[in-house]
């Protein structure tokens, strides 16, 4: 909940910031959450079977000492699990506000305390009713709901540690001709380091000697394999495609790009300011004046309206039984609860409760571009044929060629010919020419070249140039084929849209939602995605630290962000956004750092989490406006307001009504919020 820094005295540092605290066990939880998470896996262990046993004799299994043995039972969860309770009201006392703890204490006590003065003193409690029940099911559902909720919150911890696995841990140092492989944390700048196929770029550096493809996607949001040669710089982390590198360090340690995304990461968690829940602000006032007004009624009918020391007793106990925070403690929970259930369903993981709360306020969102409004792979989306070929016949020619290439594109060209049923030849003769393309010869001598212009010393033909360069500004790939020396077509690749990115940008659009497109890519790719998207708003070639201050910039602005990515690049952004929306399909860097999983990678699904998020939010406020209500209408009844029509008498039952009344309010809550499992998006298929 919210803290005053002026009044706490509870305070933490980490990574050179201090955080305040309403109560030790929060303090616990962010300090050494393992020992939290043992106390209420123990606590519940204890809780619910001696919860289920109290109810059982309450209302089923009547014996002669049943009192008794609930008395014992109901002490050992009032004291064992619910003793955070009361550090939480200490707490409260030596910061001078009140807390839920304060809350829960003490309606679970009163009903608990109440119920052991009538067993213990029979005789001044001739109506003999005991409240255990409603002291255990307070305690047993406020902890199963801290369980669950810690239990979602402890991934989001995990971000650093993904980002730091990311890592190469050997490098291939290189001394001559004598090469040895060495703990990355030997290597020191101006080591010469190979870099094998296949293999990570250890640390940031520059290429000496070699040419190759590197895929950069995951940390620069380029969705092409770049080509790096002699005197280029290479990022740590990034992949290595196709040849070998010699490399020379130029970074080591805390200054490589992947270190500076980490220690991005880890300031924007620690700056991310916790969302102020409307229970607990509302309990820092409600708590004393329930409290004051319990004392005001007892004392009051005690020396005013002579009532008596048991009925006035009785009037205290009812006022805080009804105040009795179960239906306030359990009408956010009971909300995400189902909510999560539902969002699962659809393929959408929440992560922290509060992602859906903000996800109800979200007013801008920034997309990544790869992987997260595209597919994340090149794919053939055109075919040219010169006269006297085909579009079929191309395909087979760049398919021959392509067969023994081991790039991202020529990967892409077999991949489609396989699918459209080409028979693929394999070539008499193969060449792979690093940066411009590949040649063979088929089994019929014919000599075939795919490959950008760099590869040919040729015009092209007029209509072919002229299309060449119309799929170049639409931010496509393409690349020329040649047979014999001839050019006799084209075949263009893209980073193509996901099958529903249309839909949702449409929708968000639809909402009145700010669209924003920042991507690592190239301002040509870029601008064609947000022209087929209809986005206005567009930066490409974009760092990490440009989509961080992106967000910031929004945010101050007075925006609510949502940042949609799948990248390394993307982690920072998504952690600084108030609401981080990770594809599920993308780097676990980036699904750590996000609020909220999108497991079937699909765009739309976005949109369904924010609307979910709304009807979720709705629903909480209901929630809470019946249990506040309910108070507001019956505290008064408890404090004696029906006294002057029933007389004392209606203390002989009003204390179980007022358990009763608070077990109906708790129902309502539940019931109101199953309803979110028929929740659907206007247009949304039903899953089935």
């Amino acid at each position: 909940m919210y803290v005053d820094e002026k009044k706490s005295s509870l305070t933490s540092e980490k990574e050179g910031r201090k955080y305040y605290f309403c109560s030790t066990t929060c303090k616990i939880q962010f300090d050494r959450p393992e020992l939290e998470m043992k106390f209420l896996k123990r606590a519940l262990a204890v809780s619910w079977p001696l919860t289920v046993a109290i109810a059982m004799m309450t209302y089923v299994l009547h014996f002669s000492y049943s009192n008794d043995v609930m008395l014992v039972l109901a002490s050992i969860v009032q004291f064992y699990a619910g003793k955070r309770f009361y550090a939480g009201i200490a707490d409260a006392i030596n910061n001078k506000s009140a807390n839920m703890d304060t809350l829960i204490a003490i309606g679970s006590s009163a009903a608990w305390a109440y119920s052991t003065a009538v067993v213990l003193l029979p005789a001044f409690f001739p109506t003999g009713n005991t409240y255990f029940d409603t002291s255990a099911i307070i305690i047993s559902l406020i902890l199963t709901g801290t369980y669950m909720q810690r239990i979602a919150e402890s991934r989001a911890s995990t971000a650093v540690s993904a980002l730091v696995a990311l890592q190469p841990k050997i490098a291939h140092l290189m001394k001559g001709n004598r090469i040895t492989d060495v703990g990355i944390g030997e290597v020191k700048i101006g080591d010469i380091l190979l870099v094998k196929p296949g293999e990570k770029i250890p640390t940031d550096s520059t290429v000496i000697e070699g040419e190759s493809s590197l895929d950069e996607s995951m940390v620069t949001g380029e969705s092409m394999p770049i080509t790096k040669r002699n005197g280029n710089k290479v990022i740590g982390g990034t992949i290595n495609l196709t040849g070998s590198l010699k490399i020379r360090v130029s970074k080591v340690g805390n200054d490589t790009a992947l270190a500076q995304i980490i220690k991005i990461v880890q300031d924007a968690a620690s700056s991310k300011v916790p969302i102020q829940r409307l229970a607990d602000k509302v309990a820092s006032y409600f708590v004393p004046v329930v409290v004051l007004v319990g004392i005001i009624s007892a004392l009051g009918w005690y020396f005013v309206g002579a009532v008596g020391l048991n009925t006035s007793i009785l009037i205290f106990v009812s006022v805080l039984i009804i105040a009795c925070p179960c239906a306030l403690g359990i009408a956010t929970p009971a909300a995400l609860l189902v909510s999560s259930g539902k969002a699962a369903k659809e393929g959408i993981l929440v992560k922290r409760g509060e992602s859906l709360q903000v996800a109800s306020k979200v007013n801008t969102i920034v997309f990544d571009k790869t992987g997260t409004l595209t597919k994340g792979r090149p794919e053939v989306t055109d075919i040219v044929a010169v006269s006297g070929y085909n579009e079929r016949k191309i395909l087979e020619l760049a398919a021959t060629a392509e067969l023994n290439s081991e790039h991202v594109l020529g990967k892409a060209i077999v991949a489609k010919a396989e699918k459209d049923g080409i028979k693929i030849e394999y070539p008499k003769k193969f060449t792979y020419l690093q940066g411009s393309g590949v040649t063979a010869v088929n089994k019929k001598g014919k000599k075939i070249a795919i490959g950008n212009k760099g590869l040919f010393n040729m015009k092209l033909e007029g209509s072919l140039e002229k299309r060449l360069q119309e799929m170049e500004a639409q931010g496509k790939t393409t690349l020329i084929v040649s047979e014999d020396s001839v050019a006799v077509g084209l075949i263009s690749l893209s980073d193509a849209l996901k099958e529903d990115s249309k839909k949702a940008v449409s929708a968000f659009r639809g909402s009145a939602i700010d669209l924003w497109l920042v991507t690592g890519d190239n301002e040509r790719v870029a601008g064609a995605v947000a022209r087929k998207l209809g986005i206005k708003n567009v930066i490409s070639q974009a760092k990490p630290r440009d989509k961080l201050e992106k967000i910031i910039e929004l945010q101050k602005s007075g925006k609510v962000v949502a940042m949609i990515g799948d990248g390394i690049n993307d982690a920072p952004a998504l952690t600084k956004a108030d609401l981080g929306i990770a594809i599920g399909a993308g780097t676990e860097v980036a699904i750590q750092a996000g609020g909220i999983i999108l497991i079937k990678n699909s765009i739309y699904d976005a949109y369904v989490a924010i609307e979910l998020g709304k009807s979720t939010m709705s629903k909480i406020r209901q929630n809470l406006l019946w249990a506040f209500g309910y108070n507001v209408i019956l505290i008064p009844v408890a404090a004696g307001a029906l006294i002057p029509i029933f007389t004392i008498s209606i203390y002989n039952f009003l204390p179980l009504l007022a358990a009763f009344a608070m077990a109906f309010s708790s129902v309502t809550v539940v019931v109101n919020s199953l309803l979110l499992g028929r929740f659907r998006v206007k247009g949304q298929i039903r899953p089935k």
